[in-house]
């Protein structure tokens, strides 16, 4: 047998150690009764968080309870930048040929700063096993990154969507042209897309205009990336498919059919 302190919120304050209070001994239980392991997406890659101990299950909890963690398909959860930014579905059913349409849906909140009208919806089109990734929290892209999909097969994609005014002083509606020529522009804004200087890696750069909407698309390697760039509203948008140099030699095709595809709407 041994001798337990039970009462010990009211003894201890008073300096004494209680008696007469028996139990059979317990095991001793460790405080890492939470561990676990959760992968957060990170943009390309996956890396693991331990959690160990009570408060950090009781943390995990809360943040399941509030809507910041969320499921990520196949690959444990993601952290999203929020509940505002949490996943709404947008994808279409495939067509004849086996691709869907994503549309962002007009309700998906955008934390882009506060005073920012609302984001002009996009679209674009995927093959059949595309699939959404949660924009999480540590994302080297901040919050301008909108959304992310992934084929861990084929590539993946993101759209960026910034303040115009950040870069150009425009007012009113803005449009790709009034923020310069594709040159200027791949040279101010692939940086954000590789983080590095795009100086020597763009392979071709094209204009393209749909429902009077001009579009700069340009090609970059390496690293392999397709952007398309446009502006509508107050935001600039940047449209980014890449892919592995294997995937990239298998699905450039397919790649190149995805970059083409995306519209502000």
């Amino acid at each position: 047998m041994e001798i337990t302190p039970l009462c010990t919120s009211c003894c201890f304050r008073v300096g004494r150690r209680p008696y007469g209070h028996y139990r059979q001994p317990q095991p001793r239980r460790s405080n890492a009764v939470a561990e676990k392991k959760v992968q957060l997406s990170s943009g390309d890659g996956i890396r693991s968080i331990r959690f160990i101990g009570r408060r950090c299950a009781l943390a995990s909890t809360l943040s399941l309870i509030s809507g910041t963690v969320v499921g990520f398909p196949g690959d444990g959860l993601g952290v999203t930048q929020g509940l505002v930014a949490g996943r709404i579905p947008g994808l279409s059913e495939p067509d004849q040929n086996g691709w869907r349409t994503y549309r962002r849906p007009d309700d998906k909140s955008g934390g882009h700063g506060v005073g920012w009208s609302p984001i002009i919806p996009y679209i674009f089109k995927v093959p059949q096993g595309w699939e959404e990734v949660p924009v999480s929290i540590a994302d080297l892209g901040g919050t301008e990154i909108d959304l992310r999909f992934g084929n861990s097969k084929e590539g993946r994609l993101f759209v960026i969507v910034a303040p115009v005014r950040r870069f150009a002083d425009i007012e009113g509606e803005a449009e790709i042209e009034l923020i310069g020529p594709p040159d200027k522009v791949i040279s101010a804004f692939g940086p954000e897309v590789i983080g590095e200087n795009v100086e020597g890696k763009v392979i071709s750069m094209e204009v393209a205009e749909h429902s009077g909407r001009t579009y700069y698309q340009f090609e970059l390697e390496p690293p392999h990336v397709l952007i398309t760039a446009t502006a509508a509203g107050n935001r600039l948008y940047l449209f980014n498919v890449t892919g592995s140099g294997l995937q990239w030699k298998r699905h450039y095709k397919n790649l190149k059919q995805i970059a083409d595809s995306f519209r502000v709407v």
